[in-house]
């Protein structure tokens, strides 16, 4: 199961407006980085027949089959932190990351 945070969901709402379409976004991961896999987030404008569908707070999120088994569990959640801000996973299946923040290793 993937969640979101109201925060989260309320900042997808945004963009789905402000861009006039859009079925919601969809959570992924690549190879990538020091640790070896990334998140990847972008807007679906068409269901894939696999996309495993998990909606919060009015705001659907598709997952391929492969991303959801490191995906598995994990809350997306949208934070400002003094003048940072931007999207943050909380993964239960992480076992290690960068030191930059920008990969993961399960």
């Amino acid at each position: 199961m993937i969640t979101l945070t109201e925060s989260a969901a309320k900042h997808i709402e945004n963009f789905l407006s402000k861009r006039g379409k859009g079925e919601g976004i969809r959570l992924g991961v690549k190879t990538s980085g020091c640790s070896g896999m990334a998140y990847t987030l972008e807007f679906v404008d068409e269901v894939q027949a696999e996309d495993i569908v998990f909606e919060g707070h009015g705001v659907k999120v598709f997952v391929d089959p492969k991303s959801h088994v490191y995906l598995d569990g994990t809350e997306l959640d949208y934070t400002k932190e003094g003048l940072q801000e931007g999207f943050k996973f909380q993964n239960p299946n992480v076992k290690d990351e960068c030191g930059c923040g920008e990969s993961f290793h399960v």
